[in-house]
């Protein structure tokens, strides 16, 4: 009897528990959650539809449209991870950026996630961010605040490719003369002179 008790014992602790499978599975996808990006659209807004990304880290990504198609396989492809739309998520970002569109907010109290950013592209959109409500800087500016007083173009570029607009401010950098030059988000100079206005800025 005893030794069909141990036996008995012996089966069942030697052999792997009772749905391992199912929690490795469950052990995967928490992590894939954990890990995930999620967005959500605002479909009307002042500058038009916005599409909106955050990670566990902060906001990792503004974009004008409506494509949530390649924006989803952009976040897939620059980060490589799973991409979920989720409201819930995405509430907080979303809810800031309306104040601001509003009027009601001049600042963001959000995280952003430059990962996937190069160190010099961080540095520039770090400056860019610097940069107060109501106030702007030049590229020549921006390029010297970080070290590096001759690439006023290669900041500009770096603006051109600043994944959160709006949140990392790079509408508040403007050329030498004061002159509004190219901006990515939809309505280009029309939308960047709008976010100047709406902060109180001077512009030429």
């Amino acid at each position: 009897m005893t030794d069909k008790i141990e036996e008995r014992l012996d089966a069942l602790y030697g052999a792997p528990p009772p749905g391992s499978e199912a929690l490795e599975r469950l052990h995967r996808k928490v992590q894939q959650w954990q890990e995930a990006i999620w967005y959500d659209a605002l479909r009307d807004s002042a500058v038009g539809p916005l599409l909106v990304a955050v990670s566990d880290q902060g906001v990792v990504a503004v974009e004008f449209g409506t494509n949530e198609a390649g924006f989803v396989r952009e976040l897939e492809a620059r980060h490589g991870v799973t991409v979920l739309r989720s409201m819930d998520q995405v509430r907080e970002a979303m809810s800031q950026i309306l104040q601001y569109l509003s009027g009601d907010r001049r600042t963001f109290e959000l995280d952003v996630d430059l990962r996937g950013s190069t160190d010099f592209q961080r540095k520039v959109l770090e400056s860019a961010g610097a940069v107060p409500p109501g106030f702007v800087a030049t590229y020549g500016e921006i390029a010297a605040r970080i070290g590096q007083p001759q690439s006023a173009r290669a900041v500009g570029q770096a603006l051109a490719r600043n994944p959160i607009p709006i949140i990392v401010p790079c509408h508040r950098v403007v050329a030498v003369n004061g002159s509004l030059t190219g901006y990515s988000g939809a309505g280009g100079i029309e939308t960047k002179a709008h976010l100047l206005r709406l902060e109180g800025a001077t512009i030429a």
